[in-house]
C-alpha cells in the first residue's frame, strides 16, 4: 500500500488546510488600502468636475451669444427680455414670422450644468445683451461654484 504522503505530494498537493481562507486582520487591510485609494482618487477627480462644469458653462452661454446674434441678424433686434431666450426656439408674440428662420436658432433651450435656466436681459448692463448663469447656489453673486458666469466675462 502507498503511503498517503507521497501521493500527495506526486499530484501537487501540498499539506495545508484546504479549508483555510483570509483572516480578518487581511480583510481589514485590503478593506482599508482600497478606502485610501478610492479617496485618492475622488480628491483627484472631484475638482475636474467642477473645472469641466464651469467649462460647459461658457460653452453654452457662447453658443446662446452666437443664436442671439444669429436672431438680431434675421429680426434686425433682439429679443426682449420678456421674451427670453426662448424666442431662439418659437418666434415671440408680434414677431415677424416672415423674417423668423425656419427651425429656430437652436434646437433647445438646455439649463446650466447645475439644472438651472440661463438667464437672458436685453438691454444688459455689462454689454449689448447680458447672458448668464447664476453658478452652483442659483443666486445671484457668490465666489467659486457659486459665481455668476456671464458673456461679459474673458
Amino acid at each position: 500500500m502507498s503511503d498517503p504522503q507521497t501521493n500527495r505530494k506526486q499530484t501537487g498537493e501540498t499539506d495545508t488546510d484546504p479549508e483555510a481562507g483570509f483572516s480578518l486582520l487581511e480583510i481589514m487591510i485590503a478593506v482599508v488600502i482600497i478606502g485610501i485609494m478610492g479617496t485618492i482618487v475622488l480628491l483627484n477627480v472631484l475638482p475636474a468636475q467642477d473645472q469641466a462644469m464651469l467649462q460647459k458653462a461658457r460653452t453654452d452661454i457662447a453658443t446662446l451669444e452666437q443664436a442671439l446674434d444669429a436672431y438680431r441678424l434675421d429680426m434686425r433686434e433682439y429679443p426682449s427680455s420678456e421674451a427670453g431666450l426662448q424666442a431662439l426656439v418659437a418666434p415671440p408674440r408680434g414677431a415677424d414670422a416672415a423674417r423668423y428662420r425656419t427651425g429656430g436658432y437652436v434646437r433647445r433651450l438646455q439649463d446650466d450644468p447645475w439644472g438651472n435656466p440661463y438667464q437672458y436681459v436685453y438691454p444688459g448692463q455689462h454689454g449689448m445683451m447680458d447672458i448668464y448663469s447664476l453658478g452652483a447656489d442659483g443666486r445671484e453673486g457668490g465666489e467659486g461654484l457659486d459665481a455668476d458666469i456671464g458673456n461679459w466675462q474673458g
